[in-house]
């Protein structure tokens, strides 16, 4: 599903317009990626979590050349289905 496609099912859904449905979930991205770049895990109950997390710095291989390299340690945001959304998926 695009953008453009989750904006019109929203709006359609809610009654609202599709202009006013795209600046909400515009805003919506901007509050998750601050409240994640500060370190916090953003909850919806029943939907799930997304939580930052570190990860070490790890040796790799390169796969053309099969030299071997180090990989940087790095953040990254992990999502934990909630139980409803798991239900919603059986």
């Amino acid at each position: 599903m695009t953008k453009q496609e989750v904006i019109a099912d929203v709006a359609k859904r809610r009654g609202a317009t599709k202009k006013d449905t795209e600046l909400f979930l515009i805003a919506l991205g901007e509050t998750l990626t601050s409240a994640l770049a500060a370190g916090e895990t953003v909850r919806f109950i029943g939907f799930g979590a997304f939580e930052p997390r570190s990860r070490a710095a790890r040796r790799g291989r390169d796969p053309r050349t099969g030299e071997a390299l180090t990989i940087p340690a790095g953040k990254t945001v992990v999502f934990r289905c909630g139980k409803n959304l798991k239900e919603a998926l059986r």
